[in-house]
């Protein structure tokens, strides 16, 4: 009884007080250095918007030669405000990032720098841009990455966990599938992840129902007919179907990668699909940027068997530009020293390793009659990368 007779007397002292609450506050006339508002009042009620424009030699802070602002609660906004005209407003670059002035514009001079989202690069390496005369000089943009993936592709009866969707993904990202309930990957690698490398996915897990791996012991003669009875076309990580026949499919894959499996793909009278084809990583990867040996250009990506002429830093006491040979062999890359382009096609490359002959053939594939090499500050034993 005490407590309700306290509330009814604070309710007497303080009648306001529960209206204060929920009543917004209002506004009072901004102050606007540079530029005159309408309507002209001393205040304004919550959700009164007013107009205002700016002097010569000035401009609001946002864009537009007149802009608007609007009373929340008793503050303007955003708060009327003008500025120098040849200063300029924060620019929008998609895809890319920068140091935000926490007054939303920047003075005639001023530089940012931008760094590219994940999977994105700066187009033409240009990161830099300049407020001139109210304008940015040359915006960077952010492009897609070469060595970026799209979207991870779909697997039937699997679902990507711990990741929001996203539609690129830098190079090395990987990411993780999940089977659906009562189903199990199939086959001896139990992997559940796949990893972006060089603009295409790994091969991903293949979920395979529980229950028909172990049910229907009994034989059944299986026959092929027509791949419209069997439904949606398998999914081939980092493959595509290229020829689809009324009762097989064929399957190719993606550059720098190569196929392993049955060449065709058919439908059996169980509605299943027969084996799919899987497809394999074959190229090797050199970071110039861990070799301090050669010009850092990024990662060098070759294909399984594929050389590639790589420019060496120059030295003091070298007359030409010198390079080194890069070769890639199941997976494995190594490196010959640095050769002038001279010595690299004279010269046929013969080494030794543990007694066993190793032949790297010149850039253009040139087999001179066998000469042995003398051993100078050009020799050419092969090395693994750093």
């Amino acid at each position: 009884m005490c407590v309700r007779y306290l509330g009814f007397i604070l309710l007497i002292w303080f009648p306001g007080a529960l209206h204060a609450q929920s009543a917004a506050q209002s506004c009072s006339a901004p102050r606007l250095d540079g530029g005159f508002f309408a309507p002209k009042q001393q205040t304004y009620s919550d959700g009164t918007k007013l107009s205002y424009t700016c002097d010569e030699g000035r401009k609001p802070a946002v864009k537009g030669w007149w802009a608007t602002s609007t009373c929340h609660n008793g503050e303007w906004s955003p708060e009327p405000q003008c500025i120098d005209e040849k200063s300029c407003l924060q620019p929008t670059i998609p895809n890319g990032k920068y140091t935000e002035n926490q007054n939303g514009w920047y003075n005639e001079g001023h530089m940012i720098r931008i760094t590219c989202n994940d999977g994105y690069e700066p187009k033409n390496r240009d990161v830099t841009a300049e407020c001139l005369d109210g304008a940015w000089s040359s915006v960077p943009v952010c492009e897609k990455s070469i060595y970026a993936c799209d979207e991870p592709p779909k697997i039937p009866h699997a679902v990507i966990v711990h990741l929001e969707y996203q539609e690129v993904f830098a190079a090395d990202s990987e990411v993780q599938y999940e089977c659906e309930d009562e189903y199990t990957v199939e086959g001896a690698d139990t992997k559940t992840n796949i990893i972006c490398i060089a603009g295409n996915w790994t091969e991903g897990p293949t979920c395979r129902s529980s229950a028909s791996s172990h049910s229907n012991d009994s034989e059944t003669e299986l026959s092929v007919t027509e791949v419209s009875n069997c439904g949606e076309y398998p999914v081939v990580p980092n493959g595509d179907v290229v020829e689809t026949h009324e009762m097989f499919l064929r399957y190719q894959c993606a550059a720098f990668y190569k196929q392993v499996g049955p060449d065709r793909v058919e439908c059996y009278n169980n509605s299943e699909w027969s084996e799919v084809p899987t497809c394999e990583a074959a190229f090797c990867s050199v970071d110039t940027d861990k070799s301090p040996e050669l010009i850092n250009v990024g990662v060098k990506y070759l294909k399984d068997g594929e050389k590639a002429r790589l420019e060496c830093v120059h030295q003091d006491k070298w007359w030409t530009t010198h390079y080194s040979v890069a070769r890639c062999n199941n997976g494995s890359v190594t490196l010959s020293r640095c050769c002038s382009w001279w010595h690299l096609r004279q010269l046929f490359l013969v080494v030794e390793e543990a007694g066993r002959p190793i032949f790297l053939a010149t850039p253009e594939d040139v087999v001179l009659p066998y000469k042995r090499p003398q051993l100078s500050a050009c020799s050419l034993s092969l090395s693994p990368p750093h």
